[in-house]
């Protein structure tokens, strides 16, 4: 039940901790019951909703996104004024099933082929050691958006893709004027790590291709369209199975890339790649 108090939204500007979500500032302060960890209202009640559309049932509680705490909450505390409180409960959530459209199915097909397909067309490792992953990619936060969409299997993805936006931000931002001081290498892991923390609590079992997808996208340097022309010609749109040349063999060598069936598999399912 919700008790009786003023629904005024009030704004953390003081507060030099960001919401873990969105990592700006925290607009109207929110706590999960069990472990009260802060965050803004409208992101915490979103990322519980997307936690739940991934079962098949309806769910009463969450693991909070930030400690993972065994215990898990059944709801958001919120508008608290020093006397009287506002409760949403996690039951309350619900949510239609996200139509997928060809595009979608396309990329959740990807991710059923053999990892590191275009590796010989997009040099991953020369974008590190050219520092052009200081440069920002106007096609990113789209791209992601469809990525999440995908592999989700959800519409309204736009809490977990402004997070993983905000990381990369705040990566390239760290690291303007830092680009002699460490190893490519080393950044390249740095950013592998911190990509993995934003997308692991939604993405689970593939993530670690989800972050090398997002790599050889920004390598390529193309927009979207263009990246999935490249990666179609290599595959073979809607075929079972597409003979190509292997470079590293010449041209008299071939090599068979193996694409299934795309099966859309339940909510409640984690898959593993």
């Amino acid at each position: 039940m919700e008790t009786n108090v003023k629904s005024e939204s009030s704004t953390s500007s003081e507060d030099p901790n960001p919401c873990p979500i969105c990592l700006g500032p925290i607009v109207q302060d929110s706590y999960l019951d069990k472990c009260y960890h802060k965050f803004c209202y409208d992101c915490i009640v979103q990322w519980t909703k997307v936690v739940a559309r991934k079962h098949s049932s309806l769910v009463s509680s969450v693991k909070c996104p930030l400690c993972k705490m065994q215990t898990e909450s059944f709801s958001i505390i919120y508008g608290y004024d020093g006397t009287h409180f506002l409760r949403h409960y996690i039951s309350q959530n619900s949510g239609d099933r996200f139509l997928f459209s060809k595009a979608h199915k396309y990329r959740l097909q990807c991710y059923y082929t053999e990892s590191g397909i275009l590796n010989d067309i997009f040099n991953v490792s020369r974008y590190w050691k050219s520092h052009k992953y200081l440069q920002s990619n106007q096609w990113l936060q789209g791209w992601l958006r469809r990525e999440v969409q995908a592999l989700m299997q959800e519409e309204d993805v736009e809490i977990i893709v402004h997070h993983i936006v905000g990381v990369v931000g705040s990566f390239l931002r760290r690291n303007e004027q830092m680009r002699r001081v460490e190893k490519p290498e080393a950044k390249q892991e740095e950013f592998k790590a911190l990509v993995s923390d934003a997308a692991r609590p939604f993405l689970m079992a593939r993530t670690d291709r989800f972050v090398n997808e997002m790599e050889l996208f920004l390598a390529s340097g193309l927009n979207i369209e263009a990246f999935d022309a490249v990666y179609m010609q290599r595959l073979g749109w809607n075929s079972p199975r597409v003979t190509i040349e292997s470079p590293e063999r010449g041209s008299s060598g071939q090599t068979s890339v193996i694409v299934p069936y795309l099966h859309i598999f339940d909510e409640d399912s984690d898959g593993t790649d």
